[in-house]
């Protein structure tokens, strides 16, 4: 796990400050409050998968999905998919600011990556005391790491927000029935990760 965490350190010291905004795009729903708006204004940008490596995102490759919902002892996930995630290591510790999400989650399109969601992602290890709040929404966990893009032991909490693409289960979700992995190399059907003790 160090050698994991020293790559992703070394890794977000060298990436490039950004230079370059895409378009914005056009918004999933009229009805957001004001602070999920900006919010996804603020991270629009980062449609260009390419802007946000630049700014410390790395992608982990695969594209994740839970074929099956969580049963007893693990998290309560819907079946559906997650995509493809870009952590942002330099991002990570026991707070959580709106702006600065530690993941982006982005859903394979072809050849092409759409930006579909950002969670912010915070390790038992940083010593969190208490459950993180974020948009008056509890984050999920804590839980096991999503084996095998992140070890087991990376016991969290996360809080996935739908920004960009409309999810049926619902904006606050985990997962997301709409967002399908396909059949490539890097599509990993995974379980719900089990629920851990609190700190």
């Amino acid at each position: 796990m160090r050698s994991m965490f020293a790559w992703f350190i070394v890794a977000a010291a060298l990436a490039l400050p950004a230079h370059q905004l895409l378009p914005q795009a056009v918004p999933v729903s009229s009805t957001l409050s004001p602070s999920l708006d900006d919010v996804r204004a603020a991270l629009d940008k980062y449609q260009d998968p390419i802007l946000a490596v630049h700014d410390g995102y790395f992608s982990t490759l695969a594209c994740v999905q839970f074929p099956a919902a969580g049963g007893a002892g693990q998290m309560p996930y819907s079946a559906g998919g997650m995509g493809v995630h870009f952590l942002n290591v330099g991002l990570i510790g026991p707070t959580v600011d709106p702006l600065h999400p530690q993941v982006l989650l982005y859903e394979s399109d072809g050849e092409r990556l759409r930006l579909a969601a950002a969670e912010w992602f915070v390790p038992l290890s940083t010593g969190v005391k208490a459950r993180p709040q974020l948009f008056d929404h509890p984050f999920d966990g804590p839980m096991e790491g999503h084996h095998p893009i992140m070890p087991e032991m990376m016991h969290h909490y996360d809080l996935h927000v739908w920004l960009w693409k409309p999810n049926p289960a619902g904006m606050f979700s985990p997962t997301n029935p709409a967002v399908k992995c396909g059949k490539t190399g890097y599509s990993l059907s995974e379980k719900a990760p089990r629920l851990v003790p609190a700190q």
